[in-house]
């Protein structure tokens, strides 16, 4: 045959499969076709942001020709790579040489369905990005939504908040203690982690009627006000995580196998997350105490007393110990709004934002008419725009609100901390083996739902 073929692209006698799953200029080409400044992103190079023309790239002093190494795929089958995640890996032998993250699969377009709902239906919208804290994307939406509509909400309605939203932290990190164990081998850690996430899953159902996707936490307040009997609930939870994270630390911390498999593995530097904007468990496992709760206080964090959890080598075994301990601050947070939970309103009382209460539909055309509209047309908001970002279980999620003074938002712009956060991935596996790949990525604790939202 004469011609040559473009590089990444499909020869024309490629069979229809084939054709169907490539993926274009997102997929890793061979070296010798690859510009310098994108062989240094799949490498993971620290200086990829401002890189100098004529920068060598370091190849580990190994032959680098396209006949010494293979490019493989990983995934996007669901275990191990934590959902519909493609990596496609160049090794030599079983050394990472690069690495591309390839997403897409999962597409959603939740951001452009945000623009077609009211901002009565935007929690229903959000919530299922992150999938694991439901309640943070809810979150974020309202208090950007709320500051543009200017309120200020009752004393309960934000403590309903942080209460739900820190029993969501613990849910979110106990999965992930649950996968992690499971990623590395150990089966017992899958089990109990599922076992203590179900006690708040159930707390959640009884409070918002959703074990997930909860759309509880709205513009205006919360959705209802917490069961009778929540304080029990809740304090059982406490009283019930807390000795068996006695049991996990002495289950992995201390396991010869599991230092091993996390321990100088997956490692960067501070330098490095903050150029990547890593935010989360990864930035604060190198040893910067970023925590927005902390950094930039937002509803009434602080008032509370609590630690931000860091790390210092900024390896696998530092992400799982930075989980590990933010559920024992999760649980002093909860603690402490046991304690402190006002009484009074969970929403703000204006039936031009929130609906009236359900016994009054009965009662009185008016609110009955309130109800209806509220429900059918939404509420306007006034022109402008705004940014709020909350500390998510995986970082800054951030929600960047425009109105034009409609009852739909003129633009929504989420920041993810897991689609950001995924392009630490060719750093800490640069120079690791292909065997660490799977601990890499369960380290970095992607939701693949936020991250092609």
């Amino acid at each position: 045959m004469s011609g040559d073929v473009t590089p990444g692209e499909p020869q024309s006698g490629a069979a229809p499969f084939e054709e169907e799953t490539f993926e274009g200029g997102q997929e890793m080409a061979a070296r010798a076709t690859t510009t310098p400044s994108e062989l240094s992103r799949e490498q993971g190079m620290s200086a990829t942001l401002r890189m100098p023309e004529g920068y060598d790239v370091d190849d580990y002093n190994v032959e680098t020709a396209d006949d010494n190494t293979m490019i493989i795929n990983m995934g996007p089958q669901h275990p191990s790579t934590h959902g519909v995640l493609r990596l496609m890996m160049e090794l030599d032998g079983e050394t990472v040489l690069r690495t591309k993250p390839i997403i897409g699969y999962l597409h959603t377009g939740m951001e452009k369905t945000g623009e077609e709902l009211t901002y009565v239906q935007g929690a229903t919208n959000v919530t299922r990005m992150d999938y694991l804290s439901p309640l943070h994307n809810e979150l974020v939406f309202s208090l950007a939504t709320e500051a543009l509509l200017g309120i200020e909400l009752p004393e309960r309605a934000v403590w309903i908040r942080m209460l739900m939203a820190e029993l969501n932290r613990m849910s979110s990190h106990l999965m992930w203690l649950a996968t992690n164990g499971m990623d590395l081998g150990s089966t017992s850690m899958m089990i109990y982690g599922f076992r203590e996430r179900e006690m708040i899953l159930a707390f959640f159902e009884k409070t918002t009627g959703l074990r997930m996707n909860h759309n509880f936490i709205r513009p205006g307040g919360v959705a209802a006000d917490l069961p009778d009997g929540w304080e029990d609930d809740v304090a059982l939870i406490c009283d019930r995580v807390m000795p068996s994270l006695a049991e996990f630390d002495e289950l992995l911390t201390g396991q010869p196998i599991f230092r091993e498999r996390t321990e100088g593995v997956g490692v960067m530097d501070v330098d490095t997350a903050v150029a990547l904007s890593a935010t989360g468990p990864i930035l604060r496992a190198t040893g910067v105490p970023w925590d927005l709760r902390r950094a930039m206080p937002y509803l009434y964090y602080d008032q509370l007393d609590f630690d931000v959890v860091v790390g210092t080598y900024g390896d696998t075994f530092d992400r799982y110990a930075v989980r590990f301990n933010e559920v024992v601050e999760s649980v002093r947070i909860v603690r402490q709004i046991l304690e402190r939970m006002p009484k009074g309103d969970y929403r703000i009382q204006d039936h031009k934002v929130t609906p009236p209460p359900r016994a009054r539909i009965d009662e009185s055309m008016e609110a009955l008419i309130h109800h209806f509209k509220i429900f059918t047309e939404g509420f306007r908001v006034p022109e402008g725009e705004v940014y709020v970002a909350v500390e998510s279980p995986r970082g800054e999620l951030g929600c960047y609100l425009v109105s034009d003074g409609s009852n739909k938002p003129y633009r929504l712009h989420v920041r993810g901390p897991s689609f950001v956060n995924l392009q630490s991935l060719p750093t800490l596996m640069r120079g690791g083996l292909v065997a660490d790949a799977v601990a890499v990525i369960s380290s970095v604790d992607p939701v693949m739902g936020e991250v092609d939202r």
